[in-house]
């Protein structure tokens, strides 16, 4: 149910504040039909007073018409060159805005396991054939609609008779078409899922691209690569052979339908049946106007279907591991952090964190050390929610975070990572994360982070590249810091932030982290550099998924056990 009122919102958007332009868009599209069965009475008129036609009108009559008719299809032009184009942009424009509105509003955890290509795809190659299929087709139905009916009405109007043999050759067409339009949405599907697959895959080639020429594994990749585009391409050609089947059918039987209308025409006039040879061109042309729409009609719905199949599928995968329901807000960290016998596996046969219990004291900081694969990471996942399934209690002040309002935890943490993301904006941008703030504390928050040298040497709009390819390792980690401390936030958590920096660059990142006063600091750290462990309140030890140790420096120094001797070895 979730799924289908989503849907219906996306679908929705599509006309949001949007209606007077697809109003004037469908009276275009109204024009645009009439304008064909104008042009074939006109003709109709003008071969009957060419050939001595006794009901004809006069040739100067039909030379004023044909000029209404000429500034009739320029008014026509006008209104579509209006209203389409700004009434497809201003649907699509909304439809994403509320895909992405909607996919932000996602929750670490929720978003954890999903894949990013899917949201790609459908936000890009899926987008586009809605706006073909779904968008553009929906006016061109509202065209084919008009000529239809109007060339119905015309026909009866002429030749009641002439008209039931045209319906019984028109039925030709119209079975043809419908036995191979359902076919299109099938097709749709397994193209945006190939869309999806090549999407993921070009992706990895691309954020790989230092692995792979470091291994040499260039060949290998482009197999993976090619691999993926050929079977997109299959898919895209499938596809293309479903829509040209079906075109080809229709256009056949088309051209059948019409040579038998003008041979059953020609056949009635010699005949003595009252028809002029005007009436039967028209009738052979307004024909054209009768199976165009019914041949195409099971294609254009077999298609509208798929467009709506695609959002659909959009909005299932938005409606997918829904954000946990916590409510309870926390504005501030008052006492601190507390773990009670937290266990937790990424599998349910292989735990990572074994009965881990643990307090962290408000405005204090804390190094989590251990050795590859002990848990480290995964504790911090935790305690910034990335997953929830995990048994015990995870308390901040005493309040269960399940139970905490995702956006109020998003408020109280900070988060710094090995691999800072940053935007190929300013540095100004990347700090604030494109919000506005006083700027006394945006320069407060620059110079507290060590910014300042950076944005004196490249100035605050300097453009940081593509994932901040323009900035070192340190500058990088640096701004991540302002962030966090523009943000205001009580917690930050840092993991394995150095891990990518030379020594000294590692020392001063670190450093800086333990200069921040007033915040609850939790560090994962590989570098055990005894200046900076010194400066820790406390010292968490992990080893294979349990806490083995906890205490200071010199108190873990002083029993001589597991962190002795990794800080031993580590010298």
């Amino acid at each position: 149910m979730k799924n289908r009122t989503l849907k219906n919102k996306l679908v929705a958007k599509f006309y949001h504040k949007n209606i007077p332009v697809l109003c004037v868009a469908v009276f275009g599209a109204l024009v645009a039909g009439s304008l064909n069965l104008i042009l074939s009475w006109i003709v109709q008129q003008l071969i009957d007073t060419a050939s001595g036609g006794l009901n004809a009108l006069p040739l100067n009559i039909l030379a004023w018409i044909s000029g209404g008719f000429v500034l009739l299809c320029i008014v026509a032009f006008l209104l579509d060159y209006i209203s389409q184009p700004r009434f497809i942009e201003r649907a699509m424009r909304q439809y994403k805005d509320l895909a992405f509105q909607k996919l932000t509003e996602k929750s670490i955890s929720s978003f954890r396991d999903e894949s990013t290509a899917t949201y790609l795809s459908a936000l890009t190659n899926d987008a586009a054939s809605i706006e073909s299929d779904y968008l553009a087709q929906q006016l061109s139905l509202i065209s084919k609609t008009v000529t239809f009916v109007g060339a119905l009405g015309l026909m009866l109007w002429y030749s009641p008779l002439m008209t039931l043999i045209a319906a019984g050759i028109t039925i030709l067409p119209f079975i043809a078409s419908l036995l191979t339009g359902n076919k299109m949405e099938n097709a749709e599907r397994r193209v945006s899922d190939q869309n999806r697959n090549f999407t993921s895959a070009l992706g990895d080639c691309l954020s790989g691209f230092a692995v792979v020429k470091s291994f040499k594994a260039e060949k290998e990749i482009f197999r993976l690569f090619a691999a993926n585009n050929r079977a997109l391409e299959g898919e895209k050609f499938s596809r293309r052979r479903i829509k040209t089947i079906v075109g080809m059918i229709g256009a056949v039987t088309g051209i059948l339908a019409q040579l038998g209308v003008f041979l059953v025409g020609a056949y009635l006039v010699l005949s003595g049946y009252g028809l002029t040879p005007g009436v039967v061109i028209m009738f052979v042309n307004l024909m054209n106007f009768m199976i165009q729409p019914i041949a195409e009609l099971p294609g254009l719905l077999a298609s509208r279907k798929a467009a709506l199949g695609l959002i659909d599928k959009l909005a299932a995968a938005l409606e997918k591991n829904p954000t946990p329901a916590g409510n309870t807000e926390i504005s501030r960290l008052a006492s601190g952090i507390r773990l009670e016998n937290v266990s937790f596996g990424y599998d349910e046969d292989k735990i990572v964190l074994h009965d881990i219990s643990v307090a962290f004291e408000s405005g204090k900081a804390y190094a989590v050390v251990g050795g590859s694969g002990s848990g480290k990471s995964t504790l911090l996942n935790l305690l910034m929610a990335a997953s929830l399934n995990y048994d015990g209690k995870i308390l901040f002040d005493d309040t269960e975070l399940q139970n905490i309002a995702p956006e109020t935890l998003y408020e109280l943490l900070s988060v710094i990572q090995q691999n800072v993301f940053v935007f190929n904006a300013s540095i100004k941008d990347n700090v604030t994360m494109f919000r506005s703030f006083p700027q006394g504390e945006i320069d407060q928050a620059i110079a507290h982070a060590h910014l300042s040298g950076l944005l004196a040497e490249c100035g605050e709009n300097y453009l940081c590249g593509e994932n901040g390819n323009g900035l070192s390792g340190g500058e990088k980690q640096r701004i991540s810091i302002a962030r966090s401390l523009l943000k205001k936030s009580s917690v930050l958590l840092a993991d394995e932030v150095t891990a990518a920096l030379d020594a000294q660059t590692a020392y001063q990142v670190s450093s800086d982290i333990l200069d921040l006063s007033g915040i609850t600091r939790i560090v994962v750290t590989h570098t055990l550099e005894e200046n900076l462990l010194r400066r820790y309140d406390g010292i968490v030890v992990l080893k294979n998924g349990h806490i083995v140790e906890t205490g200071s420096f010199d108190e873990l120094m002083a029993r001589k056990e597991y962190f002795y001797a990794l800080f031993t070895v580590a010298q």
